[in-house]
């Protein structure tokens, strides 16, 4: 992960201030659907569906959880290049953002991020139940050891559909 962490933001795109305001940590930290997405050297996609996240004090930062079982592809796309995109989708009225940035961190999560894992779990079970979901679906997801990927926010879109979509967000 060395490579990764040498790298800062890319001019233009951070103004030095957080891009993560107040409702959109809310967002970050519900049980928002949680889409990560790295690419390979060729430009291959892979992705996997998010267990949790949780934004640091200074909100540059965010570490999302994944299902260790699930995310070797991801960790390999991480220590070659670093590039991922997390995209957190409300489920009940499809409110979505999409941050990039660089990993700065790929480790076993620790006992803490397990049971936010868990409190994750239990919010993402609600969110779906109202879409008509039973939450035993939710349930039954394997989370028995998960990697938490910490990254340096540096770009932030609102994904919301609509003609907005695809639209930066700023500050």
């Amino acid at each position: 992960m060395a490579r990764a962490q040498d790298r800062g933001p890319k001019s233009g795109k951070t103004s030095g201030r957080p891009l993560l305001t107040d409702s959109l940590v809310e967002l970050i930290e519900s049980g928002a659907s949680i889409i990560v997405a790295t690419r390979d050297a060729s430009l291959r996609p892979e992705c996997v569906r998010g267990l949790g996240a949780t934004v640091s004090d200074d909100r540059r930062r965010l570490t999302v959880l994944l299902n260790d079982q699930l995310a070797g592809r991801i960790r390999a796309h991480l220590a070659d290049n670093g590039h991922i995109a997390v995209s957190f989708s409300r489920i009940v009225d499809h409110h979505t953002i999409q941050v990039k940035g660089h990993a700065v961190e790929v480790r076993a999560g620790h006992e803490a991020e397990q049971q936010a894992l868990e409190r994750y779990l239990a919010a993402f079970a609600e969110q779906v139940s109202l879409a008509g979901l039973p939450r035993s679906v939710v349930r039954r997801v394997c989370h028995e050891r998960c990697v938490a990927v910490s990254l340096l926010v540096e770009e932030l879109y609102d994904q919301t559909p609509g003609p907005g979509a695809g639209a930066p967000m700023t500050p």
